[in-house]
Parts: structure tokens; sequence; C-alpha cells
């Protein structure tokens, strides 16, 4: 996008702001949904800067967000009018609603991690004494030695897969921990009373190398959905908190859950809006992006319906409010959107279906085993041994990484390419999909807008100088193209923007217009554009046009190379639709469409059997982003819409998504291919196991072979 910078995505702390405490916490959070570069991080950082009261804080242009460290005399509000004084509009996140970050669950399970590998590497160095000919007192010692080491590191390391059984369990069915911790349970307690009063192998080794293994495996898989965020609290949290109230004794700031209808609200530029309304007062642009992807800013005056989640650009509104908290258009769609992440959160990954045939067998061999031996021997210590030594050796090791494996191999190769994976079924789901649905504004587009055609000479240099006194995105535009042909501003005095109109001033006399066709004369097309007109001649147009992202084209070509069906669902207009499907290759496109009819066409697809990719970046994608088989969003896309995505596109060239299709297919080959190493495994190590020829010495290292083979074939996809 041509408004990105290199320092997307990382967070600057604020100078001239003492360096926070080790433990502090923020307590502001605020959304700065214009910052684009280094300079508005910059701008932001010195506005808070200024501030008493703020302790810290980090930009985050990524995520548009600055979290505030404060000494509590500091309001949000407060440091929104600051932010918006320096033209940079904020507005405050619920904190509580957007959850708390951290990586506690990842720190637990690699010090779990590194405890059984630490016991595991001792206790083989151990056994090597046992197994190299060590008898009577010098084994009973290394045997005692290795009880004292791996028995509390299993007791630690092993809780994941003990708590999980017993979760099993208790809701009556068998999960791959069941059989991992009946192993290790079992290995564990047989060892230690060989070791205390027998004579017999002990399982130590074995038992702790199933808990690394396993252990790496389940690090792996988290490893992959870390970045997974819930979408629905992030419209939650976009949701404005606080409304400034016209009552009888003045305005007075409220919180938004308060209005009822019937209040009225002031709405100054920059703001969003806090509740579903009419306008009363003012006249305006706003900016629906966000909730119907219309590119252009709409012009609004009084009897103009307004809606909670929409920003006023240029002008001050009064409200009369029809809808507040929850019966808002923003809380629907969020309902929508939590209805629709459930639905494909049921869906069931590769190593879970393998799973659930993989327990109940595993189970039968080793009672069946334990059954036979007793019968044959008449021994059930040893048909007791021989049962364990089934479990240790079937257990899932090579299963458990059979999959996470592959993500990390394929979600390394993806990142190198700018898309970052932020669930752990991704892979799978975008393996699957054969129809891939776009949205257009930020998407395909860059949501930029550029001159498409526009005279040139004196008249091209007074549009200019209008345009330099508007922060309309058009205007942004003409000013642009003016500058790149190297045409200086006119002089034009008493310039005036007239919110949801254009810009007027004087110009040797002549009143000049720049803007919207009906106000200066222009004949609407329906096309996008802006209108000069000089005193009483006939006003002259500037075409407008959307820039594409790079390899947008590239991108449907090569997803329709693959087999895929492409389609463009956007609530643009129609001939906007319509020019970029032509320039992008779509034939299937769809223009005007609210956040419920993207829904309704994708739940339509679904039902025809359809597996569904969509990309998408605003808050009017997020539900169908949610309810899709799989979606990706660009990482210049809204929180909301990032957090429904199954991947984040960081990068700017769009062929990366046709990318994403083609190597999560061979990811899932490999996945496959693991599996069936895993099963071959298994197939040779189960009746060395049933026999009885199973040591302690083979079964870690038959597991430790399988590992590292998956594991290999797995970084063949990372090359």
């Amino acid at each position: 996008m041509s408004g990105a910078c290199a320092c997307g995505g990382l967070t600057a702390e604020m100078p001239g702001a003492s360096a926070p405490a080790a433990d502090a916490r923020p307590d502001i959070a605020l959304h700065l949904p214009t910052i684009h570069c280094a300079a508005c991080i910059a701008t932001a950082e010195r506005t808070l800067a200024d501030v008493p009261g703020v302790i810290s804080a980090r930009v985050n242009m990524g995520l548009k967000r600055a979290l505030i460290v404060t000494d509590g005399s500091v309001a949000a509000d407060a440091l929104c009018a600051r932010l918006e004084a320096a033209g940079l509009p904020a507005q405050p996140l619920d904190l509580a609603r957007l959850g708390k970050p951290g990586d506690a669950e990842m720190r637990a399970l690699l010090m779990r991690l590194g405890i059984a590998g630490f016991a595991m590497m001792n206790v083989m160095l151990l056994s090597v004494a046992v197994w190299s000919g060590a008898a009577d007192a010098t084994r009973s010692l290394f045997q005692l030695l290795s009880a004292a080491i791996s028995v509390p590191a299993i007791a630690y390391s092993a809780r994941p897969f003990f708590a999980g059984a017993v979760r099993s369990l208790r809701a009556g069915r068998l999960s791959m921990d069941v059989p991992i911790a009946l192993a290790i349970a079992l290995a564990t307690l047989m060892s230690l009373a060989e070791a205390l009063w027998g004579a017999g192998h002990a399982w130590f080794e074995a038992a702790l190398s199933l808990t690394f293994f396993l252990l790496a495996g389940r690090a792996l898989d988290l490893a992959t959905r870390r970045a997974a965020r819930s979408a629905a609290a992030e419209l939650a949290a976009l949701d404005v908190g606080t409304a400034t109230r016209l009552g009888s004794d003045g305005p007075e700031t409220v919180p938004s859950a308060e209005l009822r209808v019937g209040d009225r609200v002031r709405v100054l530029p920059g703001q969003r809006l806090p509740a579903d309304g009419r306008i009363v007062e003012g006249e305006t642009d706003l900016d629906r992006s966000a909730l119907t992807g219309e590119t252009a800013p709409v012009a609004a005056a009084p009897g103009d319906d307004v809606a909670a989640g929409e920003t006023n650009l240029t002008g001050a509104l009064v409200v009369e409010v029809t809808s507040a908290g929850q019966d808002t258009r923003l809380a629907r769609l969020t309902a929508l959107v939590a209805v629709a992440e459930s639905a494909r959160s049921r869906y069931t990954s590769l190593a879970d279906r393998a799973g659930g045939v993989y327990a109940p067998v595993v189970h039968i061999l080793a009672a069946v085993a334990f059954v036979a031996w007793w019968w044959i021997a008449g021994d059930a210590w040893h048909a007791l041994a021989i049962a364990i030594a089934v479990l240790i050796i079937t257990c899932p090791c090579a299963l458990g990484l059979a999959v996470p494996a592959v993500s990390v191999a394929a979600s390394g190769r993806l990142f190198r390419r700018g898309l970052l994976l932020t669930s752990s079924t991704a892979l799978e789901r975008l393996a699957e999909v054969d129809t891939v649905v776009f949205d257009k504004t930020g998407t395909l587009t860059t949501g930029t807008p550029r001159i498409a055609d526009a005279p040139d000479g004196p008249e091209l240099a007074i549009a200019r100088a209008l345009a330099e006194g508007s922060g309309h995105p058009a205007a942004g535009a003409l000013v642009r193209h003016a500058r790149a042909a190297g045409v200086e501003a006119a002089t034009v005095s008493d310039r005036r923007e007239v919110p949801g109109r254009g810009v007027e001033g004087t110009w040797r006399g002549q009143t000049v217009r720049l803007g919207r066709a009906a106000w200066a004369g222009g004949e609407d097309d329906g096309r996008s554009a802006m209108w000069l007109r000089i005193g009483t001649e006939t006003p002259l147009r500037f075409g407008l046009e959307e820039t594409l992202r790079p390899g947008a084209a590239e991108a449907v070509a090569a997803l329709r190379a693959a087999g895929c069906d492409v389609a463009l669902l956007s609530g643009d207009g129609r001939l906007a639709v319509e020019d970029v499907a032509a320039r992008t290759g779509i034939a299937e496109a769809e223009a005007g469409l609210a956040p419920e009819d993207k829904l309704a066409r994708l739940e339509a697809l679904a039902a025809e059997g359809r597996r569904v990719l969509m990309v998408g970046d605003g808050l009017n994608d997020t539900a169908a982003l949610s309810a899709a088989h799989a979606a990706i969003a660009p990482g210049s896309g809204l929180d909301a819409a990032r957090s429904a995505a199954d991947a984040v596109l960081m990068a700017e060239d769009l062929s990366v998504v046709a990318e994403a299709v083609s190597i999560a297919r061979r990811a899932r080959t490999r996945m496959r291919q693991n599996l069936w190493l895993a099963a071959a495994y298994n197939a040779i190590a189960i009746p060395v196991a049933l026999v009885g020829a199973a040591t302690p010495l083979i079964a870690a290292l038959a597991m430790s072979t399988s590992s590292v083979t998956v594991s290999l074939n797995a970084m063949r996809l990372g090359r």
C-alpha cells in the first residue's frame, strides 16, 4: 500500500517518558485508526509525552494501538482529545474485552519440556551402565538414581497428559492423552517397583523419552496458533466506550451503554459514532468502509441515517439515537462473528481424526497382550510388563509430531513470504479450498484512490490549490497527481471546505469549486470523480480509480490455474466493482452487499459443498471471514478482521495468497506421509512388543527414530 512504511508492526516506546517499572501494566489502550508511518508514531508519542500523568506508552503501528501507563490521574478521553487536536483521531479500547495478552501457556510448556529433556539425558547416561553389564548392587544403585531423577520430573512434565486424560475420561471419551498417560504412569510405577524390590527392567528412560517428544509436539502445535485471537472480542473492544450526550444541563460524557433511544449526541470530526441514529444538525463526510466497504466517503446531512462504527470525517454532527447498546448494527455484527467463529471451531484436524482411531486400538492391543501373556506364562507381573511395552512402544510420539512439525515448517516458509498463520488448522483448511472470495477495498486494492484522468495546465494548478485545503482522500490523490506532474498550486484566496460537498475559493476574481458533481455542476455518471468549476465555465472532470494491490491480477490467475473458482463480493458501487473485476480478471462479481449479504453468500456456497477461502480486511468482512472454511486478512486491515482470519498477509504482494494454497496442499500431502510413516513404525514395533522382545532401550531408540524421521520429512517442506 502506498501509505506503508518500513516500520510497520514495530512498537516504539515514547521518547520523553520515563521507562515503566518492570511490572507496570497498561491501564489505558487507544485505537489509532489513521496511523500509517513513522511520522504518525512520532506525532502520537510527542503528543502523549506532553500530557501530565503519562508514565510511558508504546505505539504499535501494526495493531494501530497505543498502550499507555499512567499514574491514575489521566482519563482516556483527555488523551483522545489531545491526539485528535494533533490530527490523529483516537478512540478508547476496552482492555478487559481485549483480554490479557501473554505467553504463560507457552512458557509453562517449555519449562516442562526442558525438565523432561534434562532428566531424559541424565537417565539415559545411567542406563548405558546398566545395559553395558552392570549387575547386583551397581545395577540397583543406578536404577535408584534413575528413579530419583525420573519420578519428580515425570510428575511435573507429564502433568498436561494426566490432566487431559482425566478430562477425557470424565467426558466419557478416549482421547490420545489417555493411552499416553496410562503408558507413562504404568511404566514409571513398574520401574519404581523394580528399582526398589526387583531385578528386572526399568522403563524410566522410555517414559521420559515419551514425555519429552510428546511435549515437543505439543509445543510445536501451540507455536502455530499463538497469534490467534477472538474476532468477537476485537469487535467488542472497538465499540466506542463513551459518548457526548447533549442534555438540558449541557453536554456530558457518558458510557455509550447508557445511551437511550431519543438521546442526542455530539460527534466531532475524527470520532466514531457511538450508536445508530439520525443526523439532526450538521453536514459531513462519513467513512463507512469498515461497515459497508464503500470506497469513497459518503456525504451526510440532516435527516440521513448513520450507524455505530462509522467515522465522522469533516463536520461536527448532532445525532439523535435510534438504536444503542446491543441493538446497534455493530453489536449485531459482533454477534454474527461470534456465531460464525464457534461454527468453524468445530473443524476436526487430521491429527485429531487419526488420534480418534488410534487411542482405542492401542488400549485393545495392550489389553490383549496382558491377557494373552498371563494365560500363556501364568505370570501377571510379566504380562503387565509386556502390556506396558506395547503402550510405550506404540505411544504416539511420531503421531504427535507428524502434523505440528509440518505446520511449523510450512508456517516458517509462508512467514518468509509475508504470510503469518494464526490458526493451528489453517494449513489443512487452506489445502481443502476450491473457491476463493475476495473483498475489494483494502484487499484487491490498496484503498488509496489515484487520478485516472485529469486536465492539465492552469486547471490542474487551480485544482491542486483547492485540494490542498482538504483532508479528503480524493483531494490527497489530486495533490499527489499534480506534484508528480510538476504542476505548482495556483494562487487561490478565501479557500474554505464545505463538509460533504468539496472546497471553494477565489481565483482571479472568480469563484472556483472542486468537489462532488451536484455541487460543482458536473454530470454524475456513476463513476468516482471530482469536478472543477471555474466561474461559469463548463465543469472539468477529474476521474478517480483505486490502486490495485501488487500481485492482485497474478493471484487471481494462479488461483484459477490451481483449479479454484474466484469471486468478488463488495459493498462498494457497481461500476467501481466491475472496474476492479475487469482489471484483475475476475468473472463473478457482486456489488452493494451488506455484511449480512456476504455472510449469506458464503453460507449458500457452503450448502453447495464448496470449501471457501475468504480474503477481506474490513469490519464488513469479519462475519464472512469467520464463517468461511479458511480466511486471510491483510495486515493493513482492521484488528477484528485480522483476528477472524486464519492468516494475516503482512506483505503487500497479494500473489502470496495463491502460494499459500499451493504450499498448504503440499503440507497436507506431507502430513499424510508422516501419518503413514508413523503407522509403518507401529506395524514393525507392535509385533516386537507383543512377543516380549521390546526392552526399554529398544523402546527409547524406536521412539526417537520415528520422531526424527517424521521431523526430517517435515523439514523438506521448509526448503
